[in-house]
């Protein structure tokens, strides 16, 4: 199947009443798709919070897996609604479910690896195991994604058997035990699902609807920059002396969020759309989308937590911690956007290895210089990447 907009190839298969009509038009997100991003809004909150608070490398480790956890449970719920029709009543439930058991998710992430974690680890098991089922003995036995939806499913119970032991188990090896099972979850379908006796997913036989996809992973960049500019506005609320400083760090931080916004929706958003539409293997490119977007939305978070120190404390010598969330998130965002932008275009964001090269060679300003300062080089580097990739824009269309 060398087309997105390919139904799966059982001959009865097109006409399942639960899959999403594909008539070779770009497939619309839904009302449900969007009130369901709301959740993650919400989870985005809290992880940019948490790490705000645990600056330390086991709390950095700590958030990068309850990330990965959140990204997933997004990711396969994005896979599913690009297939199925989320306006039909099983479809719009099982969405409306997994709503609600990501808001407990979601609300358990600062006591995760406290008293929480069994109340983490249950809700997201019952997020991927129960959307999966669902999904699997929906289909009949015969349609081309029920085989891939059943061992999917043995994937997702054994990653779930890492998930619950881990809640069981104490603080270091909860850490430890939640690290193999989200390798699972990101491993399996690089290989294809593959399951004993079960065989093996192929990801051309993953009709996806390119632009869709696209666009789902977009709208979530757009949920990430928003909680960035709703920290920002409650940070700004909770100081007590608008100075001339303060003002100076929330231009600094807004001005390099939108340099991020301009970095993404400006310069590929559109042509990644087209990436996915033309691919001979388009489940393959999205596959890499959904990974590359998890290192995207990493980025965002660490600089939401950059720009909270910052506007809260524009006075203050930052600790080294501090420095490194400053520096690390605006460069992971680079490095994540220039593998992004590989996987379109082909070819290497020279200006974003550049970037983050010029944020790592600010650490000894860093630790010598203020909040403040370090916020108005960060955006200064952003700023720098986005006007060279503009340039770039320009000639890549003048060429075409």
């Amino acid at each position: 199947m060398h087309s997105s907009h390919a139904t799966p190839s059982h001959p009865g298969a097109r006409h399942h009443p639960l899959l999403r009509h594909r008539d070779g038009h770009h497939a619309r997100v839904t009302f449900e798709e969007l009130f369901f991003d709301l959740v993650y809004v919400f989870a985005v909150t809290q992880l940019s919070h948490q790490l705000l608070h645990h600056l330390t490398v086991g709390g950095v480790v700590e958030v990068l897996i309850l990330w990965f956890a959140v990204w997933l449970g997004w990711q396969y719920t994005c896979w599913v609604t690009n297939w199925f029709d989320p306006e039909t009543p099983q479809i719009r439930g099982l969405i409306f479910a997994n709503m609600l058991l990501g808001l407990v998710m979601a609300s358990s992430i600062p006591q995760a690896f406290g008293e929480r974690g069994m109340v983490f680890a249950l809700s997201y098991v019952a997020i991927q195991v129960g959307r999966t089922a669902f999904i699997a003995f929906q289909l009949p036995s015969g349609h081309a994604l029920a085989a891939n939806y059943r061992r999917m499913l043995v994937w997702l119970l054994v990653s779930a058997a890492f998930w619950i032991a881990g809640a069981l188990a104490e603080h270091g090896t909860r850490a430890a035990l939640w690290s193999i099972a989200v390798v699972c979850e990101y491993g399996a379908p690089m290989v294809g699902f593959a399951v004993p006796g079960m065989g093996r997913s192929n990801t051309r036989d993953w009709t996806i609807e390119g632009g869709h996809l696209a666009e789902r992973c977009q709208l979530f960049v757009i949920v990430a920059l928003g909680e960035t500019l709703l920290a920002t506005g409650a940070t700004l609320s909770d100081v007590e002396h608008w100075s001339s400083e303060v003002l100076q760090a929330l231009v600094a931080t807004f001005l390099g969020t939108l340099a991020m916004w301009w970095l993404y929706f400006g310069t590929s958003s559109k042509d990644a759309s087209e990436a996915i539409v033309r691919s001979a293997d388009p489940g393959r490119i999205g596959a890499y989308f959904h990974y590359v977007h998890a290192i995207l939305v990493a980025g965002i978070i660490a600089t939401a937590v950059g720009n909270d120190l910052v506007l809260a404390h524009p006075h203050a010598l930052p600790s080294a911690a501090q420095v490194a969330v400053l520096l690390l998130g605006p460069a992971i965002y680079l490095l994540g956007s220039a593998v992004y932008k590989s996987v379109v275009y082909g070819g290497v964001a020279v200006s974003h290895i550049a970037g983050a090269a010029m944020l790592l060679a600010l650490v000894p300003i860093g630790l010598a210089g203020n909040m403040l300062l370090m916020g108005w080089l960060t955006t200064a580097v952003v700023l720098v990447v986005s006007v060279w990739e503009t340039q770039l824009l320009r000639r890549r269309r003048r060429a075409a």
